[in-house]
């Protein structure tokens, strides 16, 4: 999600995909959102953005939420199955990358987007629909 709010080199990419996806069809949950500050939180920390910056990024990013997806709150047994996938060792998966597949398996997500190559790999050795764009 970050490259949506903060010019990258996928951020055009990003945009367009997003754009071909109907409102109310986007799903983000309350961990994204959690992520996408410790994102905005490192680029304080490394000075290679603002306090005030990040705050009104992070401001932006939840009236997006709010406004155009779908907002999941995870559950006990999104946490469950985040632990059965990581004892599925192949996969590498980390805490982080595990909860985002449970939550999308336990939800009906038609499908996970990511640029994550190793969360590409995980969700396909555990037989979920994710599209690497």
């Amino acid at each position: 999600m970050v490259p949506l709010f903060i010019n990258e080199s996928t951020s055009e990419d990003i945009v367009a995909k997003l754009q071909a996806i109907p409102i109310g069809e986007i799903a983000i949950s309350l961990w994204t959102k959690t992520e996408f500050s410790s994102v905005l939180a490192r680029k304080v920390r490394m000075q290679e953005s603002t306090e005030q910056f990040a705050l009104e990024t992070i401001s932006k990013f939840e009236q997006m939420m709010t406004n155009s997806c779908q907002v999941i709150t995870p559950e006990a047994t999104d946490f469950d199955l985040s632990a059965q996938y990581i004892q599925h060792f192949q996969t590498g998966l980390r805490a982080g990358d595990a909860l985002h597949l449970a939550i999308a398996k336990n939800h009906g997500a038609v499908s996970i987007y990511t640029l994550d190559v190793k969360l590409a790999k995980a969700a396909s050795l555990l037989n979920i629909s994710c599209s690497l764009d």
